[in-house]
């Protein structure tokens, strides 16, 4: 005889927890939208009011001071390509929702990852949330944000944010508890405080570290906003969508061909960023 087990409304819950918080603070969202979309349009006003060969050379230059003259040739050719199939203003708008969304999301994880680093409890408590947070299927993180901030950009940054912060915060984490015991002995012979032993020894030595994570949180903020496109967020996420609704495999390549070009081209900045911070 099968037992009737009752089902636990998890769903119900967690729809009314929402519900709630979109009343409740309307308005708080309503001005982090307002102060996150002005950043958003002002940054793109001033990367397309660039015209595009002296932004791709500014680019390029970038990449030969951080890097070196290969990757510079290597970011004008794929930059050039970008230009030449007709996506450089989804390019540019994927660069401000990529680049705004970090930036949110490392001056948040920062403190987080210094503080669980320095404390035992919140150490153990913040792992479990950011292994719940790195395995829900990204797509679920676009669910909350539209009753939140509706259809568009600004939800696109919600949900990027969430998804990709994770990396920041380990590798932050990971960085300051790996620094050896003996320099911190060292420290504390001398009368360093707390605050010294952190901002003279403990992040200089874990920065390499911390890099890595930027580098993640980079590259997840970079394939989130592509998803987004699905909730309304422009860019080349938009062109991808757009050439799947319209079964035009061609034009679906050339964005996704974008997508990898702008990834590499981020990823291998940082990582010369990463490297030039060890030597």
């Amino acid at each position: 005889m099968a037992i009737d087990i009752p089902r636990i409304p998890l769903g119900d819950w967690i729809e009314n927890g929402l519900n709630w918080l979109t009343t409740e603070y309307s308005n708080v969202t309503r001005g982090i939208a307002d102060v996150t979309v002005a950043s958003i349009d002002w940054l793109n006003d001033v990367l397309m009011w660039l015209p595009p060969g002296v932004l791709l050379v500014i680019i390029a230059g970038l990449c030969w001071w951080i890097a070196n003259y290969r990757l510079a040739i290597g970011a004008a050719a794929g930059l050039a390509l970008i230009w030449n199939m007709g996506l450089w203003i989804p390019m540019i708008e994927t660069l401000t929702l990529v680049v705004i969304a970090t930036l949110v999301a490392v001056v948040i994880a920062l403190p987080v990852g210094i503080a669980a680093a320095l404390s035992e409890r919140l150490y153990k408590l913040i792992m479990p949330i950011l292994d719940f947070m790195q395995t829900m299927p990204a797509f679920v993180y676009l669910i909350p944000a539209i009753p939140f901030f509706g259809i568009g950009s600004m939800s696109a940054i919600f949900a990027t944010v969430i998804f990709s912060m994770p990396p920041a915060i380990r590798f932050t984490t990971l960085g300051i508890r790996q620094v050896p015991g003996e320099l911190i002995e060292a420290a504390d012979s001398y009368g360093a405080t707390r605050t010294q032993k952190l901002f003279k020894v403990q992040l200089p030595m874990s920065l390499p570290t911390v890099m890595a994570g930027i580098n993640q949180t980079i590259m997840l903020a970079l394939s989130m906003v592509v998803i987004a496109a699905m909730i309304g967020a422009s860019g080349l996420g938009s062109e991808v969508w757009r050439a799947i609704q319209r079964l035009r495999p061609g034009d679906g390549f050339e964005a996704g061909i974008a997508v990898v070009i702008l990834a590499m081209l981020l990823d291998r900045l940082t990582q010369s960023l990463r490297k030039k911070r060890k030597e």
